[in-house]
């Protein structure tokens, strides 16, 4: 059995100690990546209440008598979900060119009289615009600005 000597043990420990220390200096020149985190859109994770509609021409706002039954939920990733008064829904939006919202499953029961559940989802499917109302509010419109939804935070 062949033995070592001594000196090339060292130089072996010292080839070692240089890969070593090349691995570590290529590491810290390149660092990782940082992932950019999509800004936070403050219209997402609201529950909107509708208050009212504003109608064109005119412009008589019309108020909605039990907000609470009229809701609409933004999510981050382009969901939405909501109630139409005694009917639940969701769906997806996007603010891509406008407002435009597509309503996905809704339940479809008869709310009853007086009930403005049915105007309710047709309004949203006509959006093409919103954001924003400058006061805290979320409001929407459909093309030409004929219909005109404001939502405050529930």
């Amino acid at each position: 059995m062949k033995t070592f000597s001594y000196s090339v043990i060292r130089r072996l420990g010292i080839i070692g100690a240089v890969l070593a220390l090349g691995v570590a200096l290529v590491a810290c020149a390149q660092p990782e990546p940082e992932v950019a985190e999509a800004p936070a859109n403050p219209l997402t994770g609201i529950t909107w209440q509708w208050v009212s509609l504003t109608q064109q021409p005119g412009g008589m706002a019309t108020e909605v008598v039990q907000p609470a039954n009229y809701t609409l939920v933004l999510n981050q990733d382009g969901t939405l979900s909501g109630r139409a008064d005694c009917n639940n829904f969701s769906g997806t939006y996007s603010q891509t060119n406008g407002f435009t919202i597509s309503l996905g499953a809704t339940t479809a029961a008869a709310c009853g009289e007086g009930s403005l559940d049915r105007q309710y989802l047709g309004l949203l499917a006509a959006v093409v615009a919103g954001g924003s109302d400058g006061q805290g509010g979320l409001a929407l419109e459909n093309a030409g600005g004929e219909n005109r939804m404001l939502f405050s935070n529930g």
